[in-house]
């Protein structure tokens, strides 16, 4: 790996941490800057979860003020969580990827349209205010399950999918919402960190060029959330998984 591939990757991990941070989505500009480094595409893709771990991690701690009163809610999802990602990890390595692949654009496209017409859709479903205790719980529970199934396989823009059903499910400021997404990305991250540092081919030089430079794009990412008025933040998560799953669903059928 030559300077230029360190600049590359610096500069995509610092970015990548940012954009987790405040929307997701994060490693579809990691997971490419790999592929340019030279690595075939599955070392790529494990290389970029186990390298974007520390960036959610720091990215929960920028967001930490907006996690108040939400222990107990963790408390309850995050088993499911590691239960998710464990399965998402194993259909990576023991499955093919093309049949995902074609799935995973309409997934994103979905999440990012759920969340521009989250308004309209509550008056479908329901506001969340509305809903029985026991339909809420359960419905977290699936929305958390599913992503961290697909964040235990690829990942990418996990963050606008977590966003995008919590809002329909929680009764809470967006940026609190952002905060849950940061620490249920960071659960999903260490789990396959957990699963791909043993069974996957990870390139550790590459991990240890881009962990740093998510951290400090996590922590910074993070605390421009925390800033932002809630329709804008909207905005930005909608804008984001829009262009996420137009050039996911590029890459697809290209």
């Amino acid at each position: 790996m030559d300077l230029s591939h360190v600049l590359l990757l610096v500069v995509a991990g610092l970015a990548a941490g940012a954009m987790n941070a405040i929307a997701g989505g994060g490693s579809l500009i990691t997971f490419p800057g790999l592929i340019a480094t030279g690595l075939p595409s599955v070392a790529a893709n494990v290389t970029n979860s186990i390298s974007v771990f520390p960036g959610y991690v720091s990215s929960v701690v920028g967001s930490r003020a907006d996690l108040a009163g939400q222990r107990a809610r963790l408390v309850h999802i995050l088993p499911t969580c590691v239960v998710g990602s464990a399965a998402g990890c194993a259909v990576l390595l023991l499955t093919p990827a093309r049949a995902f692949e074609l799935i995973v654009p309409f997934l994103v496209l979905g999440a990012a349209a759920t969340l521009a017409f989250q308004e309209r859709l509550r008056g479908l479903v329901g506001h969340p205010r509305h809903m029985s205790a026991r339909r809420a719980a359960v419905s977290l529970q699936v929305v958390v399950f599913v992503g961290a199934i697909y964040g235990g396989y690829f990942g990418a823009a996990l963050g606008v999918m977590y966003v995008a059903a919590l809002a329909l499910i929680l009764d809470e400021p967006l940026n609190r919402i952002n905060a849950l997404k940061n620490v249920l990305s960071a659960a999903v991250g260490l789990v396959t960190v957990l699963v791909f540092a043993v069974f996957a081919p990870v390139n550790w030089g590459a991990v240890l060029i881009l962990a740093p430079a998510t951290v400090v794009g996590g922590y910074a990412g993070a605390k421009v959330a925390r800033r932002l008025p809630s329709g804008v933040l909207r905005a930005v998560i909608v804008a984001f998984g829009t262009v996420i799953g137009l050039l996911l669903l590029y890459r697809a059928v290209r």
